[in-house]
């Protein structure tokens, strides 16, 4: 079978881009913040 494009496990994904992981960080912070003053529905993955 050929590949689908866009792979990844969800676990890799949760881990770099989750909520938890953003926070973690100060700079993560600031995009939470910037997403919650945009209005985002999804703040993090």
């Amino acid at each position: 079978m050929t590949q689908r494009t866009l792979g990844g496990t969800s676990r890799k994904r949760k881990r770099t881009s989750g909520f938890r992981a953003r926070m973690r960080t100060k700079n993560g912070q600031r995009v939470i913040k910037a997403r919650r003053q945009k209005g985002r529905q999804r703040l993090a993955v």
